[in-house]
């Protein structure tokens, strides 16, 4: 990885962890329906006006039923499982535990794809799930039923986000990730539209709600699937997914400096075990480079 590409992971790690900063500020103005709503609307538009001016315009058409299907489990409700959860806890612990999607992935794979769950992932899967119980427990917000409630809604959401993972790899083989990314924000954005109409009257429209709602469709989804569509080109999926690792601590960092959120001993060591687990999971490998960008691109789905 060069350093343009090395610049382009960071950008976009920054992106993505800024994305739950965004939802922090936007959600107790908009709630969460249409906050989402109008993040995978925009962001949809966004993308479809890119594919436009690189005249790769997607046919949806063909396969509406499965990008509605998959744009309700990898975006409608895990994006919205998050924005509900970030009401009663901190923007950098819901990007921490965002990062146990691979986890799920793994225990997802196992049972639907038949990929093995060797003694390696069930470690990983146990150093993680010991990560988000020193996570939580060793917290500085008060360990109460909303936030209790709100932790199991983030891994929930995981878990959402594991589904629809194996759910693409099955249905669409084949899909370049742009017309995928389109086809799945397309697909999200008609499924919350009923609730979304529903939360509008009592939504408050505030300056910086607004400026936090445009930086989380355009910024932390439009732009950032940009980025991420060419790191997937120039490096491969296996150092793309490298990003995994740096979402969380963008999303500290910002959580701090911006918001004055705290950053305990219980946050570092459990995201280090979930780190942890997660190369477990992965079987990450060094050594792998431009060659591995010929392989299946894996999605990602902050």
């Amino acid at each position: 990885m060069g350093w343009k590409d090395l610049l382009r992971l960071l950008l976009l790690a920054s992106l993505w962890g800024a994305s739950f900063l965004f939802i922090r500020i936007a959600v107790p103005q908009l709630g969460p329906f249409l906050l989402m709503d109008l993040r995978v609307l925009i962001g949809s538009v966004v993308l479809f006006l890119y594919a436009l001016i690189l005249r790769r315009l997607p046919d949806l058409k063909r396969r509406w039923k499965q990008y509605l299907i998959l744009g309700t489990i990898n975006s409608a409700i895990p994006f919205t499982l998050i924005a509900a959860s970030e009401l009663y806890i901190t923007s950098s612990l819901a990007a921490i535990l965002n990062a146990t999607t691979p986890m799920f992935t793994a225990v997802v794979a196992a049972l639907r794809l038949k990929d093995p769950l060797t003694r390696k992932k069930g470690a990983g899967l146990l150093l993680g799930f010991i990560g988000v119980a020193i996570l939580v427990g060793w917290s500085p917000i008060p360990v109460e039923e909303k936030v209790l409630l709100s932790v199991a809604a983030m891994l929930a959401a995981s878990f959402c986000y594991a589904i629809g993972g194996v759910y693409a790899k099955k249905h669409f083989p084949d899909a370049p990730p742009l017309t995928m990314a389109i086809g799945q924000l397309t697909g999200a954005a008609v499924a919350l539209l009923p609730a979304a109409a529903v939360a509008l009257p009592s939504a408050r429209f505030t300056v910086l709600g607004t400026a936090a709602t445009l930086g989380l469709a355009i910024l932390s989804t439009a732009a950032a699937y940009i980025l991420y569509f060419r790191l997937l080109r120039d490096v491969g999926p296996t150092q793309t997914m490298t990003v995994t690792f740096l979402v969380p601590l963008f999303s500290l960092l910002w959580g701090a400096l911006l918001l004055d959120e705290p950053v305990g001993a219980g946050a570092i060591i459990g995201f280090l075990l979930i780190c942890t687990g997660i190369i477990f999971v992965a079987d990450l490998k060094p050594g792998l480079g431009r060659s591995s960008a010929q392989a299946r691109p894996e999605k990602h789905s902050l």
